[in-house]
């Protein structure tokens, strides 16, 4: 289920709240002060904060701040404040939407669908983005088959990707040249020779090799084949 964290202290909107939005199946908590919101959103980890900015002597914008030290989670500001400048100075602050008192409770429904979807979007970018395997500088991401290193882009083939993949995701394992020809080429040395692989490894070391002559990602195991190194030497 959903969860909403409401950062509110007007007894009546929290009442309110509290029947909407359960009945519209999210798993609603409250706090009502900076101490009660940090630990909240620690431990509950929320999909969502509806956080008023007026929080009796409290700021609800200082509260936001010392969310976003702990947590990227989506948050919406409720304000009595209509001004379009406090609107701006909201989402410059990084909030995902700015809601209005009085509002009705179909605008806070869409508001909170539409938040959680664009959310919802950007963590799947991210997962799809992410790195699933990182050695130091040595980015390689399965699912776009990119490579990093030190920031920039390689230019690998598909094999050389594969090649480095492979041996990336069995770090320190030494394979022969036998082997590698069987899971990254589905061949054999009875149908294709070992020397492909020889001539792969070198040119993946000539593209992520400061030195290729004395690599340190990828070594030679003289007598038994390759094998990737996660830290230098």
């Amino acid at each position: 289920m959903t969860s909403i964290l409401l950062v509110e202290d007007d007894a009546e909107l929290v009442s309110l709240l509290g029947r909407f939005l359960p009945e519209e199946g999210y798993e609603l908590r409250v706090a009502s002060d900076m101490a009660s919101t940090l630990r909240a959103v620690s431990e509950l980890e929320p999909d969502l904060i509806l956080l008023d900015v007026v929080l009796g002597n409290e700021d609800g914008r200082d509260i936001f701040k010392e969310i976003r030290e702990i947590s990227d989670v989506p948050a919406i500001f409720l304000t009595g404040r209509g001004l379009e400048s406090d609107r701006i100075a909201g989402l410059k602050m990084g909030a995902d939407d700015y809601i209005v008192k009085p509002f009705s409770l179909g605008e806070l429904s869409a508001r909170i669908e539409s938040v959680l979807r664009r959310a919802g979007a950007n963590s799947s970018q991210r997962s799809i983005d992410a790195p699933n395997m990182k050695f130091g500088p040595l980015e390689i991401n399965e699912q776009t088959h990119e490579v990093h290193l030190d920031g920039s882009l390689l230019e690998l083939t598909a094999k050389e990707f594969s090649l480095l993949a492979f041996l990336a995701a069995s770090p320190r394992q030494v394979f022969s040249r036998e082997q590698l020809l069987e899971h990254v080429w589905a061949s054999s040395p009875e149908w294709q020779n070992e020397a492909t692989v020889t001539e792969h490894i070198r040119r993946l070391r000539l593209k992520i090799e400061t030195d290729p002559d004395h690599p340190r990602w990828i070594t030679t195991v003289r007598g038994f084949g390759y094998r990737f190194e996660p830290v230098s030497a």
